[in-house]
């Protein structure tokens, strides 16, 4: 199997839109709750959710990284710099740790018919590599701790256990919940105690 993960790039939107949207409906999820006001959708997209995205993906530092596998997007990961995420910055239920300028998990995305893969994985790690090619000191997630299997809707927040396999450590809780779970802080810092990255840009 051959895996790559790339910043979604307007020429990548496509690719994006087949993970989180194929049908491209224009009131289905395009992953802009967090990111954008209704007034910035207006401004952005003339009201369009997916227009609007698709002027994320114009930016020096787009919205997210697409996962491939065999040059097939499987995967999307909402990731980038929490104060460029208003929902998230203002959060009254998730608030920072500390003043370190962290960069933010928002939400993960399988295709349909490739779970159980290990999509998961090649997603994170390569939403650590974007965010060190940016500078990123680290990167935190807000995930749940499940004793079994939770509700599909909320899966998109992920789990306490598959950031601890991408080398996320546990940093605090937050007031938030998702399927009635709290949700944690999971940190994974970028540079070492050598100062070298521990994390490679894709």
């Amino acid at each position: 199997m051959s895996w790559e993960t790339h910043p979604v790039t307007a020429d990548r939107f496509e690719d994006f839109a087949d993970v989180i949207n194929p049908n491209r409906r224009e009131n289905h999820c395009w992953c802009l709750s967090h990111r954008l006001r209704t007034k910035d959708i207006e401004e952005l997209g003339g009201g369009s959710r997916e227009k609007a995205m698709r002027s994320l993906c114009e930016r020096e530092n787009p919205p997210g990284v697409v996962t491939y596998l065999d040059g097939v997007p499987v995967g999307w990961c909402n990731v980038g710099a929490r104060t460029d995420i208003p929902r998230l910055a203002g959060s009254k239920l998730i608030r920072p740790v500390d003043d370190v300028p962290v960069w933010s998990v928002i939400c993960l995305v399988v295709r349909s018919g490739h779970r159980r893969k290990g999509v998961t994985g090649q997603l994170i790690d390569g939403a650590v590599a974007y965010a060190a090619s940016r500078g990123a000191p680290a990167v935190e997630a807000y995930p749940v701790d499940p004793d079994g299997r939770m509700d599909t809707t909320m899966a998109f927040v992920g789990t306490r256990s598959m950031f601890e396999r991408a080398g996320f450590r546990v940093i605090g809780t937050t007031d938030a919940v998702a399927s009635r779970m709290p949700r944690l802080v999971m940190r994974r810092d970028i540079s070492g105690s050598d100062g070298q990255l521990v994390a490679s840009a894709s």
